[in-house]
């Protein structure tokens, strides 16, 4: 295959442009330049780093609690009802004794109303009113603290080129840890 000397000087270009550019992206001995890379070092201790928290516990707490409930004799029993309903009938009898037109009809109502009350109070102070202890259970939330030790990460110690460093990391790395290694020149 033979190149013309057209072709020659294209390809002469483009050689010379591929060393040019390797030659720019390559950093030159004089820069500043950093080269990173990474490597494993042996962990020498990897120690917990713990603090203490303090954690609220709800605790429900109930107990018997006896009281004294009293019981008044009711309407509805037959003895309270019949003295109340006779005491009302009463009443209205004597009510109606007074006045005239629409006033005997209040004085009507109000001499029912208080025959009533009277026959309910004899009807109490007859059956007088009974007093019963019931228990009820009564509870109650109380917090009780406890305290809690938390590990909030690792102070590892680890070795590299016969020195050894210290960091802290959020997790217990095991027996190597990866390591950056950065190489730039001493100025």
């Amino acid at each position: 295959m033979t190149i013309s000397a057209r072709g020659a000087s294209v390809l002469a270009v483009l050689t010379g442009l591929c060393v040019t550019s390797v030659t720019l992206a390559a950093p030159p001995s004089w820069s500043n330049a950093r080269h990173e890379d990474y490597d494993y070092a042996p962990v020498v201790r990897a120690e917990p780093i713990v603090r203490q928290v303090r954690v609220e516990t709800p605790r429900r707490e109930c107990w018997d609690d006896a009281r004294t409930v009293e019981s008044r004799p009711h309407i509805s029993e037959p003895a309270v009802g019949g003295r109340t309903l006779l005491g009302g009938i009463i009443g209205g009898v004597i009510g109606h004794q007074f006045g005239s037109g629409s006033g005997r009809d209040a004085a009507t109502i109000a001499g029912a109303a208080i025959g009533a009350g009277v026959g309910y109070d004899s009807a109490r102070r007859a059956h007088g009113t009974s007093t019963t202890q019931e228990v009820v259970q009564r509870c109650e939330v109380r917090y009780q603290d406890q305290y809690e030790e938390r590990i909030d990460g690792y102070r590892v110690t680890y070795r590299y080129n016969g020195r050894e460093y210290t960091t802290r990391m959020p997790y217990d790395p095991g027996s190597k840890i990866r390591v950056r290694v950065a190489v730039a020149p001493a100025e």
